[in-house]
């Protein structure tokens, strides 16, 4: 049985801020007698928004009114109602998501869009959704190999590696078209990164606010930020000034890349588009994508267009409610209802347990959820499981979930766990001795979900015997 919903996806950048609404189409693909797996078999984009610039009322704040307005704005251009909506994402990603009121801003979508996935991308969620939205990912799937996609932004450079599907490395770099902003007027310069301020003194570089910007220096400046991107990538040595731009950690480079796609604003003008009005946006968005064209990364990489460029955004969400076993489950407390709770799915095999490399690969998909250098969303882990295991396998899965995840236990009260198999009493029980009882643990069982995932749970129902949970899996308009 089939059925269509509406949703939306909401992208708040660095730059930028659109809206796309698409019908996404629903299947129960689970015999009659078996309990509903609903899948996403289609989806179709009814309508796209102009993009804008993001509304600032400063270089710390965002105009929350600004983008209600545009929200509210574009709903009714499309013709549609916030309750005729059925689900959707909001994702704020950027330089954006480190203003001072992105929560305020987040608090504020997420009462307009109801029961959306409503998320702050930090730099390394935001390259693996770029590299998806662009459809980098697919081709990685499709093709058995390995690509590398560089989202090129207003303020950001995020990089994402994947290997048949899976993400394998990411890094963020300060990077971006509107680092540099001037008035296309009167040709003096409104705006300039510190960083890239930093950067253009060292060079000798006569860019700061309120000077006029010479062509010459803002050619110069824009080769160098390339010659940095190079770095990245390993095709130069390593700078100081490399370090600086940097905002995560490097790419490890311990893999061949067969492909390289470029998303992002200032993808367009990497491939083919000649622009000879060079400031026609009043920044350095089309000069840094001439840089990047005459660069390394060009001549050295084997480069391929995805299937969206400036448009690597998220188009909305699917969800589907499912009710699991109370049998098997634990809740040490009630915090219930759980909402938009993102997920990283591991698959260990019994080698990895026995070796611990499954710790850190935990700490690697937790890596994706940093905010900044200090701060981490509260993410779950969803593994599938093991059938009939003995109590010393199910106190090895418990100390590994720990170790790996130490971090969120650190800074978060709880620790989320959801299992395919029906072993979740057990190894909640055991979590929550292993975490001597300080931290609260809900750990539940026969969900399947993936990497990518957000998860709502619901107050406990039928005497604490089950509990309800919405599965919402973001949808791309690649």
């Amino acid at each position: 049985m089939r059925e269509s919903i509406l949703s939306v996806g909401i992208d708040i950048g660095t730059s930028t801020t659109q809206l796309i609404f698409s019908r996404i189409i629903l299947e129960n693909k689970a015999s009659g007698a078996s309990v509903p797996r609903i899948q996403i078999v289609g989806k179709e984009i009814i309508y796209r928004s102009r993009i804008y610039f993001t509304p600032l009322l400063s270089q710390s704040e965002i105009d929350t009114d600004g983008v209600m307005r545009i929200i509210k704005q574009e709903y009714k251009s499309a013709g549609l109602l916030p309750e005729e909506i059925g689900t959707g994402a909001v994702i704020i990603t950027g330089e954006t998501a480190r203003k001072e009121n992105a929560a305020q801003l987040l608090q504020k979508l997420s009462g307009f869009a109801g029961d959306f996935v409503v998320a702050t991308a930090g730099p390394d969620l935001e390259a693996i959704l770029a590299g998806k939205g662009a459809g980098a990912e697919q081709i990685s799937k499709d093709k058995n190999c390995t690509v590398m996609n560089l989202d090129i932004g207003g303020g950001t450079t995020n990089i994402a590696v994947f290997n048949n599907g899976e993400v394998i490395d990411t890094t963020c770099l300060d990077i971006g078209g509107r680092l540099i902003r001037f008035n296309r007027h009167t040709g003096k310069t409104d705006y300039v990164s510190p960083k890239i301020k930093k950067l253009a003194d060292e060079m000798e570089l006569n860019i700061g606010s309120d000077r006029k910007a010479e062509i010459t220096h803002l050619k110069t400046i824009t080769r160098r930020m390339s010659a940095i991107l190079e770095e990245a990538v390993g095709l130069r040595e390593k700078t100081p000034e490399f370090r600086m731009i940097l905002t995560t950690r490097e790419l490890r480079r311990n893999y061949s890349v067969d492909f390289v796609t470029f998303s992002g604003g200032v993808a367009d003008y990497i491939y083919d588009k000649n622009e000879y009005d060079l400031f026609r946006y009043g920044d350095i968005g089309i000069l840094l994508a001439q840089a990047v064209k005459e660069s390394r990364l060009m001549t050295m990489f084997t480069i391929t267009k995805p299937l969206e460029t400036l448009n690597a955004t998220v188009v909305g969400a699917g969800s589907y409610s499912m009710e699991i076993s109370g049998s098997t489950i634990t809740f040490t407390q009630d915090v219930f209802p759980l909402k938009n709770i993102p997920i990283i799915k591991m698959t260990p095999s019994e080698e990895q347990l026995d070796g611990g490399s499954f710790v850190g690969k935990i700490r690697e998909k937790v890596r994706w959820f940093y905010l900044d250098d200090k701060s981490v969303q509260l993410v779950a882990i969803a593994i599938k499981g093991i059938e009939n295991p003995t109590f010393l396998r199910v106190r090895q899965i418990a100390e590994r979930i720990i170790s790996g995840m130490e971090v969120i236990t650190q800074q978060h009260p709880l620790l989320i766990v959801v299992v395919e198999h029906d072993m979740a009493k057990v190894l909640g029980q055991t979590l929550y001795r292993l975490l001597e009882y300080k931290k609260e643990v809900v750990c539940i069982d026969d969900i399947k979900v993936d990497n990518g995932d957000y998860i709502d749970i619901g107050k406990p129902l039928a005497n604490n015997r089950v509990v309800p949970v919405v599965v919402k899996t973001l949808v791309f308009n690649s």
